[in-house]
């Protein structure tokens, strides 16, 4: 059985949103720095309510900045 993979834009994103610190995107999302940066390192998955809270953060649809591969078709 395959994996199943969360991956997400944020490290992208927070450099086109006038270079955002890792910090500044953690106190927009109500999370810690360590979040973040396990989030963009793909250590971990958001739940649904954080994920929706880091897109408003960025002001894009949670689509935009999160996306879903199943593995298992590779």
């Amino acid at each position: 059985m395959g994996k199943n993979l969360v991956g997400n834009h944020i490290r992208r994103l927070r450099f086109n949103h006038d270079e955002m610190t890792q910090q500044q995107l953690a106190d927009k999302a109500g999370v810690t720095r360590q979040t973040i940066v396990a989030l963009e390192k793909g250590k971990y998955s958001p739940s649904l309510e954080l994920a929706f809270r880091i897109a408003r953060a960025f002001n894009l649809p949670l689509e935009d900045v999160f996306f879903y591969e199943d593995q298992t078709k590779q």
